[in-house]
């Protein structure tokens, strides 16, 4: 970006502020819109630069009022103007479309230093099928792109994707939080420092099958909790209760099994927080997870499964971490997780390289306030598992290449 031509230039920025919202429609995590002021900043110190900004909120077409309308006062990008006025500390218009006549009168009117949000992008059902008429009227708003929305890049959708193509290779590149992301993946897909530990956790088995796989290829030690660590039990010939189980992934998890066996170190949580029901309020036990009772199920790792996994991550070099130990939501349930994130940030601070990867282990990361306290953490959750699941992402390779 630093070496384009963008004096005097109208530049569309892609975005990614598709951040929560409570129910009178206030941001409750802005760390997306945070980490793309970097980006708009240097930009807008520049010689006669505007930036147009486009972003998605959410799948508003998905939830369609019961009329069968889009529930724009919902999903409308309004809601977040007064948190991006103030983190960026200049006015924000906007248009109350990202297309037609008042998108293109305001983005050309802007004067050097003038910032235009425009409405959801996904308020149109052509911005997620990439197509090409959509995407060549978000182009003639600007006169360069940088996309910087590394949370969609593995999605080939029009202003993400397709609008890249046209601009030529020397008016389009990725913004600074993307270079983060990509620099950051990439230090743990090349040459590691070693021991490298993947710590997988998450719900399902199927969700992360081809991580799993390319990881027993890259590192030392793999770490598996979460509800999908139940499947392995199963496979093992555990009784796990009424833990969640994906009755159609037991033969995945048990060939997972059989490939690391004598290539790396798997560790599977020897025991469990066990509940008789699925609240915060049930009863709970500490059980072997082998042998957890048929009414209860696994909603924890214990504490044989915290020591366990804290040994090893106190010995890494390296340590990608996607996906929570339990079900931290729930603070009876959040224990397991709270512990792996201090012993990740301990590694952090004897020299390690962490990287949290995205979704609901960065939220338990800054739950704990203790993103400044890990090497990175990714806004991208599925964007970054697939990244390190080796695939190309749509948003990267339209930027690289001509």
């Amino acid at each position: 970006m630093q070496f384009l031509n963008l004096v005097g230039k109208r530049i569309i920025v892609r975005v990614d502020f598709n951040v929560p919202l409570d129910s009178n429609l206030n941001v409750t995590d802005d760390t997306r819109i945070k980490e793309s002021i970097p980006t708009l900043k240097y930009l807008l110190n520049l010689d006669g630069v505007s930036l147009v900004l486009l972003s998605h909120l959410d799948r508003p077409l998905k939830k369609l009022l019961p009329d069968g309308t889009i529930d724009v006062n919902r999903f409308s990008l309004k809601n977040i103007l007064p948190n991006l006025t103030d983190l960026l500390g200049c006015e924000v218009l906007f248009a109350d479309d990202c297309i037609g006549e008042p998108a293109e009168t305001l983005a050309k009117s802007l004067k050097p230093g003038q910032v235009l949000l425009l409405e959801n992008t996904r308020f149109h059902k052509e911005e997620e099928k990439g197509d090409e008429t959509f995407s060549k009227k978000l182009a003639g708003l600007g006169e360069a792109y940088i996309n910087d929305a590394f949370g969609t890049a593995h999605r080939a959708h029009a202003s993400t994707c397709i609008i890249a193509n046209y601009f030529p290779k020397n008016l389009k590149a990725f913004g600074f939080l993307m270079k983060k992301e990509l620099a950051s993946a990439k230090r743990l897909l090349v040459n590691p420092d070693k021991p490298f530990t993947a710590i997988i956790g998450g719900a399902k088995v199927s969700d992360k099958i081809l991580l799993l796989e390319k990881m027993i290829d890259s590192v030392d030690n793999m770490i598996i909790g979460g509800g999908m660590a139940y499947t392995f039990f199963k496979a093992l010939g555990g009784q796990v209760g009424k833990s969640l189980v994906e009755e159609d992934r037991i033969e995945n998890a048990g060939e997972i099994l059989k490939k690391a066996k004598g290539k790396i170190k798997l560790l599977l949580p020897e025991d469990s927080i066990a509940a008789n029901a699925f609240t915060n309020e049930a009863q709970t036990m500490n059980v072997d997870n082998m042998f957890i009772p048929d009414d209860m199920m696994g909603l924890d790792i214990g504490p044989k499964a915290i020591a366990s996994f804290t040994e090893t991550i106190a010995s890494s070099r390296s340590i990608l971490w996607n996906g929570p130990m339990g079900v931290f939501e729930m603070p009876n349930f959040s224990k397991g997780t709270f512990e792996i994130a201090k012993a990740v940030v301990a590694a952090t601070e004897r020299g390690a390289f962490s990287l949290i990867g995205g979704g609901d282990s960065a939220a338990a990361i800054h739950q704990m306030h203790f993103e400044d306290k890990v090497s990175f953490v990714s806004t991208g959750g599925g964007a970054m598992l697939e990244l390190l699941e080796g695939k190309e992402l749509p948003g990267v390779k339209s930027i690289l290449e001509g």
